[in-house]
């Protein structure tokens, strides 16, 4: 029997609604929850809005619904596809990826495998563009594909900076950084995110100044390594971003460099002022 295969994500893997048209990439939206009213993820709700909101209210997210999944895996059964590649945000920061596996032991008739990407925002991304470049190829059946996905998911890797701890503090997803006493100190850790897919300080730098600085050299240093893709991705600090990508993207080994917004969601348990730097080897 031939195979149909299909790529879903989650908003916040931080595409534009444009790409993923593009590509054919199905994703599932998360939640963005105020006292009052609640939106789904770069559908009906910008990162500009979040911030204006910020002053009145730091709302919340939740994961897509399991009623919400079922209905994209049996659309897409629905058109033909025969099996998909539902790839997510690491489990480590949602709950997104578990229910997506949970749900898809319940579709008959479907092959899915369910990715956890360990990673987000174009970390995740790049995870999908690649798995779609492989599928629209043509060249190898599924399971190969699958276990090519989890190899690449090694060589990602992410690195950032925030304005403030205290977003990440409020939604829970703190991880393994530390920050109270750091944060008084005007102490900004360079975080990334380790093999359980949770964030922890790589390093600590004094001042924002000094934190960019030694953000760049970090990425320097992983793009000297071999030919890679990079995308620097902001939160409300476009010129930051800007004038990061135009160091980057100077050094031989970038076969491609980005300037991105990281999604709504995001921007919740991030705040205003994140600067993020990802590299993807090729």
């Amino acid at each position: 029997m031939s195979e149909k295969i299909a790529v879903v994500t989650d908003s916040t893997c931080d595409l534009s609604k444009e790409t993923l048209e593009e590509r054919g990439i199905s994703f599932l939206p998360l939640n963005i929850i105020y006292k009052d009213s609640e939106y789904k993820d770069r559908v009906n709700i910008s990162p500009q809005e979040v911030y204006e909101k910020f002053s009145e209210e730091i709302p919340s997210t939740s994961m897509p619904g399991p009623d919400e999944i079922k209905r994209k895996y049996l659309k897409l059964k629905e058109k033909g596809y025969t099996h998909i590649i539902s790839i997510h945000i690491s489990s480590g920061l949602s709950a997104t990826y578990n229910t997506c596996k949970m749900v898809s032991k319940d579709i008959e008739g479907l092959t899915i495998e369910t990715v956890d990407s360990k990673m987000l925002s174009m970390g995740l991304g790049r995870l999908v563009l690649y798995t779609k470049d492989l599928i629209d190829a043509g060249e190898e059946k599924f399971k190969s594909i699958v276990e090519k996905v989890y190899e690449k998911r090694d060589n990602i890797e992410l690195y950032f900076i925030v304005e403030t701890l205290k977003y990440l503090k409020k939604g829970g997803r703190i991880g393994k950084v530390k920050g109270t006493i750091a944060e008084l100190l005007n102490i900004k850790p360079i975080i990334s995110i380790d093999e359980e897919g949770k964030y922890f300080t790589f390093d600590k730098v004094r001042s924002r100044k000094k934190s960019i600085k030694r953000l760049i050299k970090i990425a320097k240093e992983k793009i000297n390594e071999g030919i890679c893709y990079v995308d620097v991705m902001h939160a409300d600090a476009k010129e930051e971003g800007e004038q990061i990508l135009e160091k980057l993207k100077k050094i031989p080994n970038v076969k491609e460099a980005l300037l991105g917004e990281i999604s709504p969601a995001m921007v919740v348990h991030a705040g205003p002022g994140l600067i993020g730097i990802c590299i993807t080897k090729k």
